[in-house]
């Protein structure tokens, strides 16, 4: 058994002659947090998709907890115990909140399709799914359908979602995209709350929420990832400011002078 929670071999992704990522290598301990970062074009969607299977790597090995998961399908990944939340909310919206997350907890609990049981009388799946609207700060919410939520709160649905099947690896893809500084920092909170005891990997273009949520980055470079340590060494690694940090950080700061 690997002691990594979740370790990439070098991984690479062609799309007929473009090759997308080129011997992406990645080694993460269980309970890291760790960032994924790198300019427009580097392959970060698409190495979430060879993770998660929503495609299939044309060489190398992905291993979760030491077995191999490359080329399985992605609900047989996320029984493994792998799961993620995408760039765009997928929500049961003419759904409650409430009802939203006990679908997601079902499967976890061992229950499987049957018709002559009603939801309702499910007390393990109904008490979970109250612990989980706790944890993400939506149990006076837990009513509402999910098309009627804020912007904000439908992407803290999605995280609830994300961890309901109970999975020890979380993959975010960007999950502060669209928000307020107010409801990032509320949301960077709420993440590390939800993935205690969890390994994290995120993809993020907001250096404020790398900085201020990962253990690590990893920084991916044309299909590459070109550094992967500590946010104090990646922002002084010389490689990386040519290659990425130092302009964004610059634009950003920018931003924040004219805001």
């Amino acid at each position: 058994m690997s002691s990594y929670a979740l370790e990439l071999r070098d991984v690479r992704k062609s799309f007929g002659k473009s090759e997308i990522i080129r011997g992406a290598n990645l080694a993460v301990q269980a309970g890291e947090r760790v960032a994924i970062i790198g300019p427009n074009g580097a392959g970060k969607s698409t190495l979430f998709n060879l993770i998660s299977g929503r495609f299939a790597p044309t060489s190398g090995e992905i291993h979760l907890h030491g077995s191999r998961i490359d080329g399985r399908k992605p609900y047989e990944i996320n029984r493994q115990g792998l799961s993620r939340s995408f760039q765009v909310s997928n929500l049961f919206t003419r759904l409650s909140v409430f009802e939203n997350i006990r679908c997601a907890v079902l499967w976890s609990l061992g229950h499987r399709y049957a018709f002559w049981k009603f939801l309702a009388d499910l007390d393990d799946a109904n008490d979970r799914a109250e612990q989980i609207l706790e944890m993400i700060k939506l149990d006076k919410r837990r009513d509402v359908l999910a098309m009627n939520l804020t912007y904000a709160e439908a992407r803290a649905l999605e995280i609830g979602i994300t961890i309901a099947g109970g999975s020890s690896v979380i993959l975010l893809d960007e999950p502060t995209a669209g928000m307020s500084k107010s409801e990032t920092k509320r949301f960077i909170q709420l993440i590390r709350e939800v993935t205690v005891g969890k390994t994290l990997l995120t993809v993020e273009h907001d250096m404020g929420v790398v900085f201020g949520l990962a253990d690590k980055i990893a920084v991916l470079v044309y299909g590459e990832v070109i550094a992967f340590d500590t946010p104090d060494a990646v922002r002084a690694n010389a490689r990386v400011q040519e290659a990425y940090l130092g302009s964004v950080l610059a634009e950003q700061q920018a931003a924040g002078a004219t805001a």
